[in-house]
């Protein structure tokens, strides 16, 4: 049985040739289509900044909008090279789903981190108290949180831990109530004693004056008389003004003649009688 070899060199140079310049054509296209994707991200960008979007959202959504058209040039050059659409879809989503079930921990940070760059409980700068750690959000980004501690420690959290907790934003909002106890001798006078704290509270220039200030007696301990101590300050201020009130209150009730007294007990002992 003779064998056309020229017939089969022919027809292999024709495909060959036909599928090599497809395949030339496609990367040509992919070349240049990842130069317009990134021309429009970053058009992107410069528009949501213009627009005043949040800077944390700003590289999260440019850099959605480049993977929707790269996704879509993809899927031309597929069909440039004689792929179906339908198939090339297909493909892409039986993997997808393999990478699915094989990433769930990392794709679950990845949702946690839409959910917070969507709904923003926080912003980059608030202080926060999340998933058990408190400090300055320092970063928002799609699979983790970076927060910088009160001492300057950096501490990347998984955005699935932040997610699954309570979150208490400590900046949210522009006033924060400091909430004081000040104890005074059982001896001692409880109407200068509340004279003096609530004239110490309103001297300070940082203490508002609405909310208004609350002084009162909250209960008979066991060694003292007890005030709470409730004065309102801009989030700025709050931790310098909780510390000066403190210091402020001891003197200026040591001052007036009251006493703050230590923890005590009175203890009785009897002698038994000898048998």
């Amino acid at each position: 049985m003779d064998i056309d070899l020229s017939g089969i060199v022919e027809t292999t140079t024709f495909y060959l040739t036909e599928f090599g310049l497809r395949a030339l054509g496609a990367i040509v296209f992919l070349v240049i289509a990842r130069i317009v994707a990134g021309m429009v991200r970053s058009a992107a960008a410069k528009a949501l900044n213009r627009s005043g979007t949040d800077e944390t959202l700003i590289p999260f959504i440019s850099g959605l909008v480049y993977a929707a058209l790269m996704a879509g040039f993809f899927i031309a050059a597929a069909g440039m090279v004689g792929i179906e659409a339908g198939s090339f879809i297909a493909i892409i989503g039986a993997a997808g789903l393999a990478i699915a079930l094989a990433f769930q921990g990392t794709l679950s940070n990845f949702s946690a981190g839409i959910m917070l760059l969507t709904f923003r409980p926080f912003k980059v700068g608030d202080f926060v108290e999340a998933a058990g750690i408190s400090g300055t959000v320092k970063e928002i980004a799609v699979f983790t949180t970076i927060l910088a501690t009160p001492d300057n420690v950096k501490i990347i959290v998984p955005n699935s831990s932040i997610a699954s907790s309570t979150i208490k934003n400590f900046s949210a909002n522009a006033t924060r109530r400091i909430d004081l106890v000040v104890g005074v001798h059982y001896d001692d006078d409880l109407n200068v004693a509340m004279k003096t704290i609530v004239g110490i509270i309103t001297a300070d220039s940082r203490v508002l004056k609405d909310p208004v200030p609350v002084v009162a007696v909250s209960e008979m301990g066991d060694s003292s008389v007890n005030f709470v101590v409730r004065p309102w300050v801009t989030g700025a201020d709050y931790w310098q003004t909780r510390w000066d009130l403190t210091k402020q209150l001891k003197e200026g009730l040591e001052e007036a003649g009251c006493s703050i007294p230590y923890p005590q007990r009175d203890v009785h002992m009897f002698q038994a009688k000898a048998d």
